[in-house]
This record gives structure tokens, sequence and C-alpha cells, in this order.
């Protein structure tokens, strides 16, 4: 029997912290041809960052998959994103340094990470996070994330759990079943207390509420660091 190879895994994977830092969990899914959630895992991590979860995302994404096979990754983090496409070279080339000399976050992570993308083909594409049309498999892996992160227990395909319930966070009409849309850009890889200040982000984030910002948009400090102003308003009163 010959058995064809197939061309190209898609794939999605996100993390969660409930306070970040607070009760965490990651998650990955790979699609089908059709492009529909087929396989999927997530866990715990007990009390641990967004990034931290992000990145661990990642990690078990890529070492759940066959790496002679191309792969795309679809994620809502840039930070996780640019650490492994773009800033990790230099960290690299600084023996593990920033530009600024200091250590680089969460090092273990992003050195497996490396590790599990030497010699592989691996496209990074961005896509933004809680849309109504957003992307089907990103939605999955949000809402898998966000399970595991608030109930601290293990999930996935294989262990026979059902499907991830809604995110609160995703505005009304978006369904599971509803096809999805890829946004954004791609990116290779290599070939505390609270204040009425308010201030740009100077780069993407994730607010304690769950919802993502942009870098420009407005933010302020909350009981749990950065985030829309909005919630700030909301948990004062």
């Amino acid at each position: 029997m010959i058995v064809l190879m197939r061309e190209r895994v898609v794939a999605a994977c996100d993390g969660a912290s409930k306070g970040n830092p607070g009760p965490a969990g990651w998650a990955w899914v790979v699609a089908d041809d059709a492009e529909a959630p087929a396989r999927w895992e997530a866990g715990a991590l007990g009390r641990a960052t967004n990034n931290v979860a992000e990145l661990t995302a990642l990690e078990r994404l890529l070492a759940s998959t066959d790496p002679a096979v191309p792969l795309e990754v679809r994620m809502d983090s840039q930070y996780a994103m640019k650490a492994v496409t773009t800033w990790l070279p230099g960290w690299k080339r600084n023996g593990w340094k920033t530009a600024a000399g200091k250590p680089v976050a969460n090092q273990e992570l992003v050195v497996r990470i490396d590790e599990l993308l030497d010699g592989r083909s691996v496209e990074f594409r961005y896509v933004p996070a809680h849309q109504v049309d957003g992307d089907r498999l990103n939605d999955f892996a949000d809402r898998a994330a966000s399970q595991a992160a608030s109930v601290q227990e293990a999930a996935g395909s294989e262990l026979g759990s059902p499907e991830p319930p809604p995110s609160p966070d995703t505005p009304k009409g978006r369904t599971s079943s509803k096809p999805a849309r890829s946004g954004g850009g791609k990116s290779p890889r290599r070939s505390g207390g609270s204040s009425s200040r308010t201030i740009k982000a100077k780069f993407p984030g994730r607010c304690a509420c769950g919802r993502t910002y942009a870098a420009g948009e407005p933010i302020a400090k909350n009981d749990q660091g950065w985030g829309h102003p909005e919630c700030r308003t909301a948990a004062a009163g």
C-alpha cells in the first residue's frame, strides 16, 4: 500500500493566563484537509504569565507534529512569534542576552523551540484574536487554552474531550462551525496598583479581561497590569 505524505500541516496554538501571572494554560490544534479542527491538545501550567503560556503552546505543537512535513502555525501572540522569528538570532549571537544586555526572558522555552525548529519548514501567520469572522483554528486553540487555564486540567482529542466552550471575549455571532478568514501577515522562519494614567501601548498585549490590544492603542494600569481603560473603570466601579 502506498501512503501519501501530506504536503503541509496547518495548525494553531495559543496560551492563556487568568491574571498575567495567574492560572495559565496552553493549547494547540491541527486541521484536517478542510482546515477544520481535527486533532488537539490542551494542558495546565499552574501559575504563569501569558508569554510563558504562548511559548509553551508553540513548543508543544512543534513537539507533537512531524518535523518532515511543512507546517503553518497561526498565532495571535506577536510576542511569541517575533521571539522565534525576529529576535532569536540576535539573542543567540549575544549569548542569550537582549540588546540591552539583560538575560532573555523565558530562555529555556525559547531554546527548546529553536531546537524543534532546526531543519524544519515552518511558516508563522499572525491572526487577530476574538474576531466575529476570525480564524477558525486560532479561535479553537484560544478556547481550549482558556478552559485549561480556568479548570487546570488536561484535555484533547486523544482524551475524548468535548469541544471547548465559547470564549466570553469573542463577539456574538462567532461560532466554531463558521468558516474562518485568516488575517494579518506572514512571518517566515529564518530561511500592580491601579492608576488613572493612560498611555499608548508600545507592544501588543492581552488585558486581564482576556481580550488583546494592539500597539498604539490606549491602555491603562489596573490591579493586574496594563489593559483596556474601560476595564480599569469597570473594576473601579
